[in-house]
């Protein structure tokens, strides 16, 4: 059983390491869920909640732990120790779900531009043109006449 500077020890570690990889995630997180939503202001927005979310569920994860008892045979350190590598692995699983989802979005939203850019340069090729060239035309003075390198 580990006393209250036990207790206090567990949790003061726990709140340095929650605050420092918080402010990790808040500041490489936001050019990340720029690329994503390629929207600056969502992407600020969506970013300060995932680490008031992470900052809540892993302080919660800390407060919960910190009143479970190691079997006996530990010292107070030992169980101290535990306790914040348990906390450490659910932050680390947590983070690693988050991180996979935020890929397959980004990943998603790449195949769409992608496939929205073919779609675009098959209906030009189909209209007789060539990807991404617009054709000229129309009654300007010049149409048909051929350009010399100059432009005269």
């Amino acid at each position: 059983m580990v006393g209250t500077g036990g207790y206090i020890a567990l949790i003061i570690v726990g709140i340095v390491i929650t605050v420092g990889v918080g402010q990790i995630l808040y500041r490489s997180g936001e050019p990340f869920l720029e690329e994503v939503f390629q929207n600056k202001d969502t992407a600020r927005s969506l970013n300060r909640l995932l680490v008031l979310l992470f900052h809540l569920l892993t302080l919660g994860v800390l407060a919960m732990i910190s009143i479970v008892d190691i079997p006996s045979g530990t010292s107070g350190l030992q169980a101290i120790v535990f306790k914040t590598g348990v906390v450490l692995l659910i932050v680390g699983i947590a983070y690693g779900v988050s991180m996979l989802v935020l890929l397959r979005v980004r990943e998603r939203r790449r195949q769409a531009a992608l496939s929205d850019a073919i779609d675009q340069s098959l209906a030009e090729q189909r209209q007789g043109r060539a990807p991404g060239r617009i054709r000229r035309g129309g009654s300007g003075p010049g149409e048909g006449q051929a350009q010399s390198p100059s432009g005269e």
